[in-house]
């Protein structure tokens, strides 16, 4: 399918007022409760004026309790913050938001059950100063069933906290929870390993904790770049070039003396175009990429690193790439994906918390939020 700025997901200046929402089940006899007949959850101008709508109607669902399992809300940066962009979408939309930490998960009696608030967003995302952008509603301990849908949005690190939070939502999937992504697809996937899969996209690469075949594989590409495995935003990334100056000490601390494995890759010299990041949702790719570009010496192009945010359309090695992986992912219950590309080649599969929707939202006019949210409807039934 072709897509442009005039497509299903572009945003237009409108005066036309939000699609009228059809009763819920619960408010037409249905026998489901937790949909409520009224949201608790509005956002309030002057996040979403009235003149910006999709521009295509809304499809108009029964009213969702959404769960959001994130990092300290105050923590966040609304103005690029790919969950709050899904917040203010689904809110939009007259969905109930709730949102709440992994640490506030529990077993309780066999129970998965969480510490949760529900929020109002009072926040503008144009404004790039800090500023309250929630209003607490209520807070309540129950089970995380009472949700229609239960987002995983904790940030990497992923460590073992994180593989426990994973596993309680195991537990309450098993119960009935709808849980995105799904758990077991987050911990299956490791970010830097999952390429592994699909070795016809991946440059030369070498997993190990082996010193001397770390020097090998250096001394057989002799431009490579090392990186532990468990790194985030571009943390621990060496790139040593022929004269292998200071290998050594790269891999003895990457790997902490040959205890811990790290990976190795062939230097892909179309880093200088960016670092790009394709987003998978529903099994679909999103039509533009964000091509993080590295600045002044640096070799990492990573946000998080300094780099530039360019968002591009796919290109056609892109497309072949995303068609190839989305519906493998997407079967395994892994709703968002953040695949990372440089030049031809394939380099990273996210799956905890995919961003860079707000960045192409702004540059393209293309509304991810939206295409992510109707995914989410279409997942929840």
């Amino acid at each position: 399918m072709a897509w442009s700025r005039a497509s299903r997901y572009s945003l237009r200046r409108s005066s036309s007022r939000r699609p009228t929402r059809k009763p819920s089940r619960s408010e037409a006899g249905g026998s489901r409760a937790v949909r409520r007949p009224r949201p608790a959850l509005r956002c309030l101008p002057p996040v979403f004026p009235a003149c910006f709508v999709l521009s295509a109607p809304i499809r108009s669902l029964a009213v969702m309790n959404i769960l959001f399992i994130a990092d300290p809300l105050d923590h966040f940066k609304i103005y690029k913050d790919s969950t709050y962009a899904m917040m203010a979408e689904a809110a939009r939309r007259g969905h109930t938001i709730h949102a709440c930490e992994p640490f506030e998960l529990s077993l309780a009696g066999g129970v998965v059950e969480a510490r949760t608030r529900a929020i109002t967003l009072t926040g503008d995302h144009r404004i790039h100063e800090p500023q309250v952008w929630f209003r607490v509603e209520a807070a309540a301990v129950g089970p995380l069933t009472r949700f229609d849908a239960v987002l995983m949005r904790k940030d990497p690190p992923f460590d073992m906290e994180y593989v426990t939070a994973t596993w309680l939502l195991d537990h309450a999937e098993r119960a009935g929870a709808k849980v995105f992504n799904r758990p077991s697809a987050i911990r299956d996937h490791s970010e830097k390993l999952a390429i592994a899969e699909f070795p016809q996209f991946v440059a030369p690469t070498l997993v190990t904790r082996d010193t001397e075949r770390l020097r090998a594989f250096h001394a057989e590409h002799r431009d490579v770049i090392l990186k532990p495995l468990d790194g985030m935003g571009g943390m621990g990334i060496f790139r040593v070039k022929d004269d292998a100056m200071n290998l050594g000490s790269i891999i003895e601390t990457l790997s902490d003396n040959g205890a811990r494995t790290i990976m190795a890759q062939r230097f892909i010299p179309e880093i200088v175009e960016g670092d790009k990041r394709i987003l998978l949702i529903g099994g679909k790719p999103v039509p533009f990429s964000l091509a993080r570009i590295p600045q002044g010496s640096e070799v990492r192009g990573n946000l998080a690193a300094g780099g530039l945010g360019v968002a591009k359309p796919l290109s056609a090695r892109d497309l072949e790439i995303a068609h190839a992986v989305a519906p493998v992912l997407a079967e395994r219950g892994l709703l968002l994906v953040g695949l990372d590309s440089i030049g031809a080649w394939l380099t990273e599969i996210n799956v905890t918390s995919p961003t860079c929707f707000r960045e192409i939202m702004d540059q393209t006019g293309f509304d991810v939020a939206a295409m992510f949210v109707d995914a989410l409807e279409a997942a929840v039934g």
